[in-house]
């Protein structure tokens, strides 16, 4: 196996074989991402995670030249386009219908996984991660990759380039602004 942070470089560069194996390597990786939006997606996609993982991939690989550097920053960058595939998902079959019941929703990433997640809920944090991130787009990161990536803080600390202290505290400023939003 070579090394993911030259096969990135290569992609980066243009070379489609490096970017296949790029997905090569990190496929079980994407399938786990992917896993955790079907999972909080519950009953609104139609998706499994192997069609999710291949629609994030065409967002990735027709995109506008992202730098990944490393291993993380490609699964960060992968879980906000898991996330895009699903909330434009999630907007089109609202657009086919309207209604639905307020569903609960916590911020909490252990009590996430237990609770369903409807249409309108997934949309709201949409909106509200959108608009933390015009305030406080470091914040709106650590969510995205902490509550649908799934990466740990010391994760996080390093691809962000701060210290697992702040993520913490990132964390907690996050919650607290979501929750007022979403309250």
């Amino acid at each position: 196996m070579q090394d993911i942070t030259l096969l990135l470089q290569a992609a980066r560069q243009g070379d489609r074989d490096a970017a296949d194996a790029v997905v090569a390597q990190l496929y079980t990786d994407l399938q786990r991402l992917a896993r955790r939006h079907v999972r909080q997606a519950g009953h609104m996609t139609l998706l499994d995670t192997t069609a999710l993982v291949h629609e994030a991939w065409l967002r990735l690989a027709g995109g506008d030249g992202k730098d990944f550097p490393d291993r993380r920053h490609f699964l960060a960058y992968a879980a906000q386009a898991m996330r895009s595939v699903v909330i434009d998902l999630v907007r089109a079959r609202q657009a086919e219908r309207r209604g639905g019941g307020q569903q609960h929703l916590t911020l909490d990433t252990l009590l996430a996984e237990q609770l369903p997640h409807g249409d309108d809920t997934l949309l709201r944090v949409h909106e509200a991660l959108d608009e933390l991130a015009q305030l406080e787009p470091r914040l709106a990161q650590v969510v995205e990759m902490r509550y649908f990536a799934g990466l740990r803080e010391q994760e996080i600390a390093e691809a962000l380039g701060v210290t697992e202290r702040t993520v913490q505290r990132d964390w907690q400023k996050a919650r607290l602004f979501l929750s007022m939003s979403l309250g």
